[in-house]
């Protein structure tokens, strides 16, 4: 197909069932707007412009695509409103003023985000530049949706809505799934023959289809045998039905290529909350446990284990690193990599900017924000290290913490190689500790320290003998 390629999406409707103060088309599944799904989707078809046709949460839905996901897909993104909302067909009215009217139409549904490109490609192929092509797919129970009436020789004839339906035609199991491709100069003079004469009432985009039958335009129809792809969103429960069968695909696909998931049913890949498209790229032999929760862009190294429970976004794993259960990992744009060998865990988290060296240890309830943690350190309990640089085989102690922040700015810790730091110890940033060096449990370093010293800084400790605690009185 040669000609241009214009988008309308529908995202008028209301969402009652959802029962939502949001717009339905912004609910999300797996971490990202059901309208966005759309967007990217048809961002990979190269087409020339998206015309948005909002309604109900206008305003929401216009900001949230205007800087959300899908606002740098390589085409011109317009937003046409739907006031009031009188049918599919009316939608589309809306939108043909802000159509070029030479090139293809695709008609899209807000509410429907898992169709795959490569069948909206199929479904252009099909129309040829000329002809009407409609998404059909074959339904046990196709209650609910427009059948696809066919003649004798099996020709697309027309679309009728289930409401308007006789028995027989309700008993045709091939439905329309809401999606087309059409030539915008044939759709515009369609578009302007509509009526409302039926149930419901409303102008409906599916009425023509027998309008290109009776002006000899070809109706064809490109048959999918999958239905998630053509599955929309009404409700909450058709929302997480609709994420488990998404979830459940990407973790396969994922098995297919040779990771192990313990439970593919209790597995997630989303975007993150600043709307990085998701992506995990797994080497050989990575074992994930149950209930882990992947977000924005994730790489896991060879041999890698992923112990249960583990939350990780935006960062590295390298090869042979085991992820604790119940540890929490997210690099934010600045990125969190855990080096080769590495220990994390369990409980432990790691902020933007954790760069963690091979072998390093990072134990229970330890929390790592924008530091350097070179080949063997060690923090394995409780303790916190935020905007450090630490050295080789560096021990740090239970209980210790980086005073990195004075109430104004960031100030930044260095502790050379093969220092042991001992429990319950704060460095006050910023401040050197020398390399071989050991501070001594309970200390407060506000000063830098040479290489190879024994830094104590601690209050003298006093004891008295035969002391008696204080008794409280007697109850009257």
């Amino acid at each position: 197909m040669t000609a241009a390629l214009d988008l309308i999406i529908m995202a008028a409707g209301k969402g009652t069932r959802m029962k939502s103060r949001h717009p339905k088309v912004l609910q999300k599944l797996a971490g990202r707007a059901l309208l966005q799904h759309v967007l990217h989707t048809a961002g990979q078809l190269q087409a020339r412009s998206a015309v948005v046709v909002t309604g109900h949460g206008a305003a929401d839905v216009e900001a949230a695509l205007a800087s959300g996901p899908g606002a740098d897909a390589g085409f011109e993104l317009k937003f046409v409103r739907q006031e009031p909302q009188l049918g599919t067909g009316h939608a589309v009215q809306q939108a043909v003023p802000a159509l070029a009217g030479d090139g293809m139409a695709i008609v899209l549904s807000g509410d429907v985000p898992l169709t795959q490109a490569d069948t909206l490609q199929g479904l252009l192929d099909a129309a040829g530049g000329d002809k009407m092509a409609l998404l059909t797919v074959a339904m046990p129970d196709p209650t609910g949706y427009g059948r696809i009436v066919r003649n004798s020789a099996g020709t697309v004839q027309r679309i009728v809505e289930q409401k308007d339906a006789s028995e027989v035609e309700r008993a045709i199991t091939e439905i329309y799934s809401g999606i087309m491709a059409v030539p915008v100069r044939h759709l515009t003079q369609w578009l302007a023959k509509l009526n409302n004469n039926n149930a419901q009432g409303e102008y409906y985009l599916t009425d023509i289809v027998a309008m290109a039958v009776a002006d000899g335009v070809p109706v064809v129809g490109h048959r999918i045998s999958d239905v998630l792809q053509v599955a929309g969103v009404n409700s909450p429960l058709q929302l997480a039905e609709l994420e488990r069968a998404h979830q459940l695909r990407a973790a396969k696909a994922l098995m297919e290529q040779g990771v192990r998931l313990a439970d593919p049913g209790r597995f997630d890949l989303r975007d993150d909350a600043r709307g990085t498209l998701a992506q995990l790229q797994c080497g050989q032999d990575v074992d994930i446990d149950v209930g882990c929760i992947f977000t924005g862009q994730v790489r896991i190294g060879d041999g890698a284990q992923i112990g249960a429970y583990c939350h990780i976004s935006n960062a590295t794993i390298a090869a042979g690193a085991v992820i604790h259960p119940f540890t929490h990992i997210d690099g934010e744009k600045a990125g969190a990599s855990v080096g080769e060998g590495a220990l994390i865990g369990p409980f432990a988290r790691l902020r933007p900017g954790a760069q963690l060296g091979r072998e390093v240890h990072i134990g229970n309830f330890v929390e790592v924000k924008n530091s350097t943690l070179a080949d063997g350190a060690k923090a394995n309990h409780l303790a916190y290290l935020g905007d450090a640089t630490v050295g080789e085989r560096v021990n740090y102690g239970a209980g210790s913490i980086t005073a990195n922040y004075d109430g104004a700015n960031k100030h930044r810790t260095v502790i050379e190689a093969d220092v042991h730091i001992g429990s319950n110890c704060v460095l006050v940033a910023p401040v050197t500790i020398g390399a071989g060096g050991t501070v001594g449990g309970g200390s407060t370093i506000t000063k830098s320290t040479e290489p190879g010293a024994l830094s104590v800084a601690r209050g003298k400790q006093i004891s008295k003998a035969n002391w008696a605690r204080p008794v409280k009185p007697p109850k009257a």
